[in-house]
């Protein structure tokens, strides 16, 4: 997606949040507010080339993307096959307790890559395993930065979500949508996509209606 997005002129940056893109041990250690100083300092590397900057982020990038639109200065924000709400909501202490006996838990109870349409898409997919029930935890902590944000975000929003996506269900995207303070809010439906909206099968679609609302924004 950021490729396709430098083509179309925009100068794009994909932050690896602290704890990914190395060993699920990290995600244990890693904190909500690492991953939002990531995005933080991901912002402040873009600033270097561009004065007006976007936010998009898929499932907990989108999350990072709404609730720290209220801390930077950014033109609008995409967010993709968003969470609203944890799947099971369990208490954060239970959470914490369970961490400390049982470190991982399964993505989800289908077989790996059932959900995805392009399977070849899915084979070149690099992510962890399996998720730190700690880092469920800190997640849970995240989201309560997001209800409190939404009400105040006052910036263009595109909100992306598959109808198809069993990891995050769709309602969650009607729930941000209702919370949303600005009035410059859409919601774009897709299929022939599961979760991961920028690697399947409908991903060129995402692309161009990313690239849609932000020569829209820009125009304006």
């Amino acid at each position: 997606m950021g490729e396709y997005l430098s083509q179309q002129g925009f100068p794009s940056l994909g932050i690896r949040l602290a704890g990914h893109a190395t060993h699920p041990i990290d995600m244990i250690r890693s904190r909500y507010t690492d991953w939002m100083t990531s995005v933080e300092d991901g912002y402040h590397l873009l600033r270097g080339t561009t004065d007006r900057i976007y936010l998009v982020g898929l499932s907990m990038g989108g999350v990072l993307s709404l609730s720290m639109s209220m801390r930077l200065d950014v033109a609008g924000v995409i967010a993709m096959s968003t969470p609203y709400q944890m799947p099971v909501n369990s208490p954060n202490w239970l959470l914490r307790l369970v961490s400390k006996f049982v470190l991982y838990q399964p993505k989800s109870k289908e077989v790996p890559g059932a959900s995805w349409f392009d399977k070849d898409a899915y084979a070149e997919h690099i992510s962890y395993p399996q998720n730190p029930v700690r880092s469920a935890a800190e997640f849970q902590l995240l989201l309560g930065e997001l209800h409190v944000a939404l009400p105040k975000v006052d910036v263009p929003v595109l909100l992306i979500h598959s109808k198809n996506d069993t990891y995050i269900l769709p309602e969650n995207m009607e729930q941000i949508y209702t919370d949303l303070g600005t009035l410059d809010k859409t919601k774009l439906y897709i299929t022939e996509a599961g979760h991961v909206v920028t690697r399947d099968a409908a991903r060129n679609q995402v692309f161009e209606a990313a690239s849609v609302f932000i020569h829209r924004i820009e125009a304006a």
